[in-house]
């Protein structure tokens, strides 16, 4: 396929490129070591060799990240699970878009869930921020991953999101791919999951048409993640009581590092991903003639009761909803064990939180809001 060569900086390697990666991959020492604490079970030889084999990103997927990827599932959570229902043309390539929970696992459970069931894997965008080192920038290339520039000025911003826009449009129309994308710059962390407009503005850069086409052309399909637990609510818990200590508190490239690694090998409890339908029969209901920023508006509210209506609810939102507000509203629908059992969870957490001031009564109510804020935005979901 002959890709355009504006792409050539973030689009993921194509298959005649693997080959040449593969060898500055094998020869990273970087690398060598994190496989080597990934898959102590593999000599990197082997690994090395079966590498070698993959022809196309696909065969690489297969060979490595499938497998990883349900193991680690198996290890750290009480099933993973997806309703894709909703797709009724399997063959067709959609723009996901999900909330986000984990960096790393909501487009890796999500390609492995596809996969299962006979669909393609999805090209992922992924913040530069989180490429951290030269091997990982590789690996995710590899791992059918393009590129969102996060470090540039306002007009190289401009210039980069139509640029990415471009690239997706080109994959969904040419390439025949799907797309996972994050409403959102990263992470809510409280879970009151949004869209932001600013991600819809960014795919109507690319594309025919009036801003309606370009987004149909995408096939906009919302999907709904839910995890019981999130392994990382402790962290994100610390960094609002930083954030509203410290003046200016930013994360460094050491806490990304620990997001990953507590996001991937933290238990997360049972995990859904539920696939909404796409959005297209509604986006053509819109009235084309409101002013653009109305649009957008509407069009991630749209998004937004999608995603919000199709949570899975745990025994653990109800009771988080109830101890942050000193309520028993919802106390039909947990048990005193399932109770405990949270409160428990809930204790752990805390205690792995280390902060010279450390203000338990606010780390309680930040972790209490994130887990009661997908039942709060699906109850408004679901009354409209």
């Amino acid at each position: 396929m002959n890709i355009p060569a504006e792409f050539d900086e973030i689009r993921p390697y194509t298959p005649e490129e693997l080959p040449g990666i593969y060898e500055d991959l094998i020869a990273d020492p970087d690398f060598r070591n994190v496989i080597s604490h990934v898959m102590p079970q593999i000599p990197f030889e082997v690994f090395a060799t079966k590498m070698r084999q993959c022809k196309t990103n696909l065969e690489f997927q297969k060979a490595f990240c499938y497998d990883f990827l349900w193991n680690l599932a198996k290890k750290h959570s009480d099933g993973l699970t997806m309703d894709c229902s909703s797709i009724t043309d399997k063959k067709q390539s959609y723009t996901f878009i999900s909330n986000h929970r984990d960096i790393i696992l909501d487009s890796g459970f999500l390609s492995i869930l596809l996969v299962d069931n006979e669909m393609n894997t999805v090209e992922i965008a992924i913040g530069d921020n989180l490429l951290i080192y030269p091997w990982i920038k590789k690996l995710v290339r590899v791992n059918k991953s393009f590129i969102v520039q996060r470090t540039l000025t306002m007009r190289q911003m401009l210039e980069s999101s139509a640029r990415m826009s471009r690239y997706m449009h080109f994959a969904i129309a040419e390439k025949r791919e799907s797309i996972w994308i994050a409403q959102r710059e990263g992470r809510a962390k409280d879970s009151n999951d949004r869209t932001q407009d600013s991600v819809l503005k960014m795919m109507a850069m690319g594309g025919e048409g009036d801003l309606i086409e370009r987004l149909l052309s995408l096939y906009i399909t919302p999907v709904s993640i839910s995890y019981e637990y999130d392994p990382c609510d402790f962290l994100k818990a610390k960094e609002f009581q930083m954030k509203r200590d410290i003046p200016g508190f930013k994360k460094t490239t050491q806490d990304d590092l620990n997001n990953m690694q507590t996001g991937l090998f933290g238990y997360k409890g049972r995990i859904h991903f539920q696939i909404a339908p796409c959005i297209n029969s509604k986006l053509e209901t819109l009235d084309r003639t409101l002013p653009k920023q109305e649009l957008f508006t509407r069009i991630s509210a749209l998004i937004d009761r999608s995603i919000h209506s199709h949570y899975r609810l745990y025994p653990g939102n109800y009771a988080a909803y109830d101890l942050w507000k000193g309520s028993d509203c919802f106390s039909s629908r947990y048990t005193e064990e399932e109770k405990t059992k949270f409160e428990t969870y809930l204790a752990g957490q805390l205690g792995k939180i280390n902060l010279p001031n450390k203000d338990v009564p606010f780390l309680r109510e930040k972790m209490l809001a994130m887990y009661a804020n997908p039942l709060i935005n699906y109850l408004n979901a679901t009354s409209l």
